[in-house]
């Protein structure tokens, strides 16, 4: 089997699996996590294969959808490759990939594995958070949730440990403090750095819009 075939038989699988997910974290956000990992790794030394990998498999069992529950995506995603003919030092990367891909995981001091090809994959998946898609993700989320948009009383708060990022229920407007804003300063790649700044300055032109707009100034 080819690596084009493997990658053909992982997309069908994450179609189906993902099939009613919710909008944030469906095919789509896969496919759009995918492509941006290829126009990345263009610029890049790494794997395609196990970036292609990795960014198809990150979220077939996000964790916030299963309990919080870290162990279940990454143990999918190696049994679903261990039925293909795919290297173990390929798997064992894209387990790795997907256990350490997570914006929480990086509020933690603890040590965790590093790869030129986490940081493709992770800078794809972070440009899906940011922009227009990372807003309408958001508020899509909160709503799904049952979170308010916004309010005043409740102050976001960007410095949580990872355990309160994971248990936080703050309106989704906290959010973009909490984490959406902060991505653009925790880029990897030069690539994924030069898209992140759009998207940072589209997020702040949204948000100055939706404060004007709060307030009845506009």
């Amino acid at each position: 089997m080819t690596n084009s075939e493997i990658i053909e038989k992982t997309i069908a699988f994450v179609k189906e699996t993902l099939k009613g997910a919710e909008g944030g974290h469906d095919w789509f956000h896969i496919q759009r996590v995918f492509n941006n990992t290829l126009l990345i790794a263009k610029d890049e030394q790494v794997d395609v294969l196990v970036v292609s990998l990795a960014a198809l498999l990150h979220d077939i069992a996000d964790a916030k959808f299963h309990n919080g529950d870290e162990t279940i995506g990454p143990k999918m995603a190696e049994d679903f490759l261990r039925s293909l003919p795919v290297a173990d030092e390929v798997i064992s990367h894209v387990k790795k990939i997907i256990e350490n891909i997570s914006f929480k995981n990086s509020l933690t001091a603890e040590k965790r594995f590093t790869s030129k090809e986490l940081k493709v994959v992770q800078d794809a998946d972070r440009l899906d958070a940011m922009g227009a898609i990372g807003i309408a993700r958001a508020f899509n989320y909160g709503g799904y949730k049952g979170r308010q948009l916004y309010n005043p009383k409740i102050a976001p708060r960007p410095d949580m440990t990872k355990e309160a990022y994971k248990n936080s229920n703050g309106p989704t407007i906290n959010h973009f403090y909490e984490k959406l804003l902060l991505l653009k300063d925790k880029m990897n790649t030069k690539a994924g750095k030069k898209l992140a700044e759009q998207r940072h300055q589209f997020m702040l032109n949204y948000l100055e819009r939706f404060f004007e707009e709060w307030n009845g100034q506009v």
